[in-house]
């Protein structure tokens, strides 16, 4: 009985402690819904052979910092010329990008469009950008048709 009268004494600071350490981590532990990268990519479904076909992808973020992204497409075949231009830009909140990939298609192929966050200096302003923790990257696949 006497040790629970200690618990009990000492344990009203040790209780009040552990409850603003609790409500401290429960904040911290929140989802604030920011996204950390949004992208829309707008390519054609149907092309004829040879065609010269646009794909743009526009690409945003949510979070307060900047950060530096690489932008690029793959292909399920070999396609040549600009299709292969890997764009590295500094992505802030305010400031959306668009890239555009201009380029001429033979044979029905599936397009993977993939913006990457990069850890690279010399292209946020100061050199200030962050690189979060997760997702490093976000990519969307489209099939293009040539008919």
């Amino acid at each position: 009985m006497h040790f629970l009268q200690l618990l009990f004494r000492a344990s009203s600071a040790a209780l009040l402690l552990v409850l603003c350490l609790q409500l401290g981590t429960n904040k911290a532990q929140e989802n604030t819904g920011r996204k950390v990268i949004k992208m829309e990519v707008q390519m054609p479904r149907r092309a004829n052979a040879s065609e010269e076909i646009t794909v743009k992808m526009n690409v945003k973020t949510e979070l307060r910092e900047c950060m530096v992204i690489t932008s690029y497409l793959r292909s399920n075949i070999t396609i040549e010329g600009p299709f292969n231009y890997r764009f590295t830009a500094c992505l802030c909140k305010n400031a959306p990008r668009n890239f555009y990939w201009d380029f001429h298609i033979n044979e029905t192929a599936k397009i993977v469009a993939v913006a990457q966050v990069t850890a690279q200096l010399g292209i946020c302003p100061n050199n200030e950008a962050v690189v979060p923790l997760e997702p490093k990257y976000i990519y969307t696949i489209g099939t293009i048709t040539v008919g």
